[in-house]
């Protein structure tokens, strides 16, 4: 679901888009949500880049894909493009993205811990809503809120509901759901070394722990994140 201010600047882009053919800069886009600085434009963007509707494209300035839109903006006619302020005088893309990804209902399956291992998780205590595209493939996801901030530095922080695809294996540098002596469940960074297996902070106040390799179950691996404002 998205904030008004998140809302607003999508109907912004959209206009701007379908007028000028160009996607607005970033001082346009705060003037006309009557911010006080552009920093609060570029959290906005951030925010609907982590939520799934949009995505920034790397080496070409102020070009923004639309991934999906909300449902009142598909019922007004909104209809997503890759929106170019400078690919070095080309015209903008054109190719469409379809309108609409419909949300999945997951499971939140507790909290997993970006710091000292937990308890293991146990039950559901709610559902969440998460973009279809944030989906890795065929399989099962749930959902886990973080508590802590050993992951701060991979840009997971605490209170953010990470999406897990559930899997028994993974690869080196993969954000992974670790249950350590079937007992403690943690969110860290999988590396193998030899018949260890390493679980790796994102945060130098944390070190790294390493274990048996039969003292590690992997649960999951880390496929997108959620964060609420």
């Amino acid at each position: 679901m998205l904030t008004q201010k998140q809302l607003e600047l999508l109907k912004f882009i959209s206009k701007r888009l379908e007028k000028d053919g160009v996607s607005p800069s970033f001082d346009e886009m705060k003037e006309a949500l009557n911010l006080r600085s552009k920093s609060g434009i570029h959290r906005l963007i951030t925010a609907l880049e982590e939520r799934g509707f949009i995505r920034r494209l790397a080496h070409r300035a102020r070009a923004i894909e639309i991934l999906q839109v909300p449902e009142s903006l598909v019922e007004a006619g909104f209809k997503p493009s890759v929106i170019d302020g400078g690919n070095n005088g080309l015209p903008p893309a054109t190719n469409p993205i379809p309108a609409r990804l419909d949300a999945v209902e997951l499971q939140v399956m507790g909290r997993i811990a970006a710091g000292t291992p937990i308890s293991a998780i146990a039950h559901a205590s709610h559902n969440v809503a998460v973009p279809g595209t944030m989906l890795a493939g065929s399989g099962h996801h749930f959902a886990l809120e973080v508590k802590g901030d050993s992951m701060i530095d991979a840009g997971i922080h605490n209170g953010d509901v990470v999406v897990i695809r559930e899997q028994p294996d993974a690869n080196n540098g993969d954000i992974i759901v670790a249950l350590v002596e079937e007992e403690e469940a943690t969110l860290k960074r999988l590396r193998r070394r030899g018949s260890a297996i390493a679980l790796e902070a994102a945060n130098p106040a944390y070190e790294t722990r390493v274990y048996r390799d039969d003292q590690v179950r992997i649960q999951g691996r880390m496929v997108g994140l959620i964060r609420t404002y």
